[in-house]
């Protein structure tokens, strides 16, 4: 079939001998990526009279959206929250170490901090495409400090903060700009949170409830002013009660407005929750559920004490500790090894699986027009993993930006 070179003289590459994760079912199909964006393999052919430039032979590998992590602390020995001099080359490494792990974007996560922190890291976060240099960017993940103390988990409590005098102003000055900002975490039985999170969602921003003693209205109404996710499902919230299921119970409310859906996080590293909850979340409300690793910064370095934000953490095995006590602060989980946990806890399918950290995160950023599926014209950003989930390759905008070399490093 003769090239037509009129309509872009960009190469167009076929991936062949491969299943595509689309429509939620595995379809064995071919892909066309052409200038960094997934083609219609009918208009090339009919309208452009088109045909592929090179053609690569995927060896029966699944290929599945990359992976996007909403909620990531740092990793590698950096710490997101922590105001460095080399800041931007710590998030670049950071951004670029977890492409083998599948992720493609993400959103780099603070944990609570004094405001100065927060002045001074922020705007060195900057949201920008993903590439050979490193996952993409999506905007800043701001977990407090307007949260509960009982149950502030990690969060050093005297950075905690309220909304009392100030509301919406008392959060401008702590953070000093939203710019870069996409999800803020925070306490919906906080009084003025309401008028709050109408302010965060109206400028886009995703408001998750989190850290939080909220009963089960107080999450509804906080749903109903615009709030959309839950931070890390079952952690550092009032346990399930039959009476009042607190923030738990919006999985299967029926007071969430028409046409919305409310999403939630859960780490799904085996020790954040035992498989039976992560089993019930699921069964309960299973369009809802993104995939997070609540990753910090000893993430993918050797057991030991390493930092989240203003505390010192002890990493024993897989288990993250603040240190000198037995409270939880983060995980070191990577992202492949959340989906294949989750897939094998739950018995879910592998496009279940694969969906809950690729399509569930990019819908609840309404992004999902550009990322998280591999439908005609959307960024050609994907992952070819074999039969049990391990990434073999990562591709942004259709370009190979990590490969398992022979040795299977």
């Amino acid at each position: 079939m003769p090239s037509n070179k009129s309509v872009s003289d960009a190469p167009i590459v076929q991936f062949t001998n491969c299943r595509i994760l689309r429509d939620h079912q595995l379809q064995r199909e071919d892909l066309w990526v052409r200038e960094g964006k997934i083609l219609n393999p009918e208009k090339l052919f009919f309208d452009e009279k088109g045909s592929a430039d090179v053609q690569l032979d995927c060896k029966d590998s699944i290929i599945a959206p990359g992976f996007i992590d909403v909620q990531i602390n740092g990793g590698f020995g950096v710490d997101f929250s922590l105001a460095t001099d080399d800041f931007k080359s710590g998030i670049d490494l950071v951004s670029q170490k977890i492409l083998s792990h599948g992720v493609t974007s993400f959103c780099p996560t603070l944990v609570t901090s004094p405001p100065s922190v927060y002045h001074q890291i922020l705007p060195q976060i900057s949201v920008r495409n993903g590439g050979a240099h490193g996952a993409g960017i999506l905007g800043a993940h701001l977990e407090g400090p307007f949260i509960s103390k009982e149950k502030k988990g990690a969060h050093p409590e005297h950075c905690l903060r309220t909304f009392e005098a100030g509301a919406f102003q008392d959060l401008l000055a702590t953070y000093g700009s939203l710019d870069c900002v996409q999800i803020v975490t925070l306490a919906p039985e906080m009084r003025r949170s309401s008028e709050v999170i109408q302010e965060l969602t109206s400028r886009g921003i995703c408001v998750s409830l989190g850290h939080s003693v909220a009963n089960l209205s107080q999450a509804e109404e906080a749903v109903q002013h615009g709030a959309t996710f839950i931070t890390h499902l079952f952690n550092a919230m009032l346990p399930f009660h039959h009476r009042d299921p607190g923030i738990v119970g919006l999985l299967t409310s029926d007071k969430i407005p028409a046409g919305r859906r409310v999403f939630y996080g859960m780490i799904s590293d085996g020790i954040h929750t035992n498989p039976a909850a992560l089993r019930i979340a699921h069964r309960a409300h299973p369009k809802g559920l993104v995939l997070v690793t609540d990753a910090i910064a000893g993430m993918g370095l050797a057991p030991g004490r390493h930092t989240l934000g203003q505390q010192v953490v002890e990493i024993d095995g897989l288990n993250t500790y603040i240190a000198g006590t037995k409270t939880l602060s983060g995980s070191v989980a990577t992202m492949d090894t959340c989906v294949r946990h989750f897939q094998e806890a739950t018995g879910c399918s592998v496009e279940t699986a694969l969906e809950a950290a690729s399509l569930h995160p990019a819908q609840l950023l309404g992004i999902e027009h550009k990322k998280g599926t591999l439908n005609y014209d959307s960024d050609a950003d994907f992952l070819m993993l074999n039969d049990n989930l391990y990434v073999q390759a990562t591709y942004i905008a259709g370009e190979e930006v990590w490969r398992q070399d022979a040795s299977g490093m």
